[in-house]
Parts: C-alpha cells; sequence; structure tokens
C-alpha cells in the first residue's frame, strides 16, 4: 500500500458514526475480525508466550513404564516377608523377574519390574538382615540386576498386603500415546512447555505475536519532566508498550506524531507497513484537530466497531485497511484509552494469535458507582472476598484506580451496590 491511499488529495466528509456497538458485542466483534498469523514451528525454549497452532498430542505414553510413586519396596504378590533380589533406581531397569516371597528395593521414579504386585513405602516395612554364616558366599543371583548392592543379599522385609498396583503409576495412566494434551489456541506458559518435553516434543507448531505500531498523537504532550503551562505529560508512551506485549503482541518502537500540520498521521500510519496492528491514540473523535477518520474514510478503510456505548472509552474504533492491516483508534484520556485497549486491541490481538476469546467471570461488585444510562460503565475494582470492590480514581484522564486495581468491572445499565459484574482482569494482577 502506498502513502497516497492514506493521503487524500480532495478530501471528502466521513459519514458520522453509526450507532455505538454494545460493550461486550464489541469485544466479540474485535476478536472474530481477525484471521489468525501465519503458523511457524520453533524449538521449546522459542516458543514461550506464543500460541500453539496444533494441538499438543503425547508422543509416547505418559508415564512410559510402570513407575514407582514411593520410596519402598516393589513386592510379588501373597503375604510377607519378601525376600530382597536386588535395587533398582531411577533411570535403571531391573531385569529380572520378582516370584513369589521376592522384592526388590526400589525409589520412586524407578521402573517397576515384572511381577511386582505393588509398592511398599519405606515407612510402612520392617526388615530383618540375614544371619551371617562362617566361610559361607552370597549365592550370584541374590543381587541378580540390582543397582546399588547395599540391599541385595538375601534381607527380608515384611509390611502390610496392599491392593493390587497400590503405589505404582502404571504405563499411559497419564496420557495414552497420541492424545491430545491442549488444544490449538492454548497460550504456551511454563507448564506446557514441560509437559511438551515430557511428551517428546523438541519443536512445537505457533503462532507468533502479532506485531504492533504505536503512535501517540497530540501537539499538547510533553514526554520529560514536568509539563508546561497548559501541557500534558505524555502517559500512553510508557504505558502502551509494556500492555501490548502483555496482551501478547509485539510492539515496535514508538512515534509521537503531532497534529499540525495536517496529514502527518497518514505518513505515520504508512511508515509501520510491518505492523499487523497500527495503534493510534488521539484523534479518533470529530475536532478540527481529530484525522483519524477522515484518514480511514478516504484510505477505504473497512470499519468493524464504530464507537462502543460505554463509558469512558466511547470514541474507540477498529478499522481493516485495505491491506489487510488493522488500525486501533483509542481516545486520547489515558484512562479511557486503557478501557479501549482492553475493549478492542486485546481481543484482536487474541484472534490474531489464534486464542479463543477469555471468558470474563461474574462476581458480586461493590462500591458507590453511578452507572451509566445507555452504556456499559468500566471501573476498577479490587478483589474482596468472593466479590469485588471498586476503587476511587477513575476519571477518564486519571490512571490511579487502574494502577492499583486488579480488574475492570464491567457494570451494565441499570446495576445497583452488590449487582453481578464482569470483570476484565489486569495483567500481572494475581
Amino acid at each position: 500500500m502506498s502513502s497516497a491511499t492514506l493521503t487524500a488529495s480532495a478530501p471528502t466528509t466521513p459519514a458520522p458514526p453509526s450507532p455505538a456497538v454494545p460493550w461486550a458485542r464489541a469485544r466479540q466483534l474485535a476478536h472474530a475480525a481477525a484471521r489468525p498469523v501465519a503458523a511457524r514451528t520453533v524449538p521449546l525454549g522459542a516458543a514461550a508466550g506464543l500460541t500453539l497452532a496444533e494441538d499438543l498430542r503425547a508422543l509416547h505414553p505418559l508415564p512410559s513404564f510402570d513407575t514407582a510413586a514411593m520410596d519402598g519396596y516393589a513386592v510379588a504378590a501373597g503375604p510377607g516377608p519378601w525376600r530382597i533380589r536386588g535395587a533398582v533406581r531411577a533411570g535403571a531397569a531391573w531385569d529380572g523377574v520378582l516370584g513369589a516371597g521376592e522384592c526388590v528395593e526400589i525409589s520412586t521414579g524407578a521402573p517397576v519390574p515384572a511381577g511386582a504386585w505393588a509398592v511398599l513405602p519405606l515407612e510402612t516395612v520392617e526388615r530383618a538382615e540375614p544371619a551371617p554364616r562362617t566361610g559361607s558366599h552370597r549365592s550370584a543371583g541374590a543381587g541378580a540386576g540390582g543397582f546399588g548392592s547395599g540391599s541385595a543379599g538375601g534381607g527380608l522385609v515384611s509390611g502390610p498386603v496392599l491392593p493390587p498396583g497400590r503405589h505404582v503409576r502404571r504405563a499411559g495412566e497419564d496420557a495414552p500415546a497420541g492424545s491430545r494434551l491442549a488444544p490449538a489456541g492454548t497460550r504456551t506458559g511454563p507448564a506446557l512447555l514441560g509437559l511438551a518435553a515430557s511428551c517428546g516434543h523438541d519443536t512445537l507448531p505457533v503462532r507468533p505475536r502479532p506485531r504492533i505500531g504505536v503512535l501517540v498523537t497530540g501537539d499538547e504532550l510533553d514526554h520529560a519532566g514536568l509539563p508546561g503551562p497548559g501541557r500534558v505529560r505524555d502517559a500512553l508512551g510508557p504505558l502502551l508498550p509494556p500492555l501490548a506485549a502483555a496482551l501478547g503482541g509485539e510492539c515496535g518502537p514508538l512515534r509521537h506524531v503531532a497534529d499540525r500540520p495536517a496529514g502527518r498521521l497518514a505518513g505515520a500510519v504508512h511508515a509501520l507497513r510491518e505492523a499487523e496492528v497500527v495503534v493510534v491514540t488521539g484523534s479518533t473523535s470529530v475536532g478540527v484537530t481529530d484525522q483519524l477518520r477522515r484518514l480511514l474514510h478516504d484510505a477505504g478503510a473497512r470499519m468493524a466497531v464504530d464507537t462502543v456505548a460505554c463509558r469512558p472509552g466511547h470514541p474507540m474504533l477498529l478499522a481493516e485497511l485495505p491491506s489487510g492491516r488493522w488500525v486501533v483508534g483509542l481516545p486520547g484520556n489515558p484512562y479511557a484509552a486503557l478501557v479501549a485497549a482492553h475493549t478492542l486491541l486485546g481481543p484482536l490481538i487474541a484472534g490474531l494469535s489464534g486464542r479463543p476469546l477469555d471468558p470474563l467471570p461474574q462476581v458480586p461488585v461493590r462500591g458507590r458507582v453511578r452507572a451509566a444510562a445507555g452504556r456499559t460503565r468500566l471501573v476498577p475494582v479490587v478483589w474482596e472476598g468472593a466479590g469485588a470492590r471498586a476503587v476511587e480514581g477513575h476519571g477518564a484522564a486519571f490512571l490511579q484506580g487502574a494502577a492499583v486495581g486488579d480488574a475492570f468491572a464491567a457494570l451494565p445499565p441499570g446495576w445497583t451496590d452488590g449487582d453481578p459484574a464482569p470483570l476484565v482482569l489486569l495483567p500481572g494482577r494475581p
């Protein structure tokens, strides 16, 4: 796409925004609109935080052999005492077959030998050493196959009679070979990487993080120190890159774009042509300096979400350029922008990554908050027992509540103190 497609020589007037989309519906539309980015296969060490492109399946049974679940003695069927024939440790097999009245000392994780009935835990047995015989030698078969000869040699152990298979993890009992362990669309966290390794995988097919470009607009912004008269400190520059990463994106360099002269925003969007998603802050309304809607209109973009019936964040938008890239428009006020990012950017990234839309838990919410007529009101909350409590400091331009909160509560029209509401969990919070 050339920059000409983003710059109109004779700009036309965009149509007024469509009726605002309900907040819950906006999340669904943003997720459903995205086509997952192309998959690739990477080593396990490079897959952390990405998304499975295919189901994860067991390449062999888990466990792959009958395994001792306790330190103790693998005993043959029948009542004791049992004669010790040897010892087996994790990583080494015992090749013999236990007969009646026989056992081997065994360590947790070691292969259980053929003929074993159960594993007696070490703390439940009594052991008797054989009396030494003058001039005698240990029989050649006493420790056959043993690993660590200190337990071999005809000692006896006694203990309770256990049901068959007690303290034995049978081959395949956790997962038969070929079984599905995690569906496509699962984010590859530490536990999944360990699971993949345990069942034989060295690589995984994944969808990479969508590339996110961020443009912060506004002539009034200062980027360091205390703001000057009539100016404000840029809060979204520091906020958006780590937020995009927490939502599953890969954020490139952030750029600041002046409102004047008009046309700079179109060039900035074009310059981010390697990004699957361009996030633009400010410039989403219909004021004199707001350029984004005109830019999208003149470029022939398709509006997927055009304003949302929520407070704050109402003028947010999501549009697809003819090239297939996405533009997410966030309001310029910091708290409103944060709400809009969780409403549209998060679900869009999930869709591009092939992940399902995160479900929202519903809990009772308490607090002195007024519902917004005809709109969903997003307020920061903290956990309080089995419910949540609204916290102060959530004006459209003020981030205090979001900074200390655990989640956003999406209060529907008509909500009253104590009613349940869905929660958007904030990254990095419990």
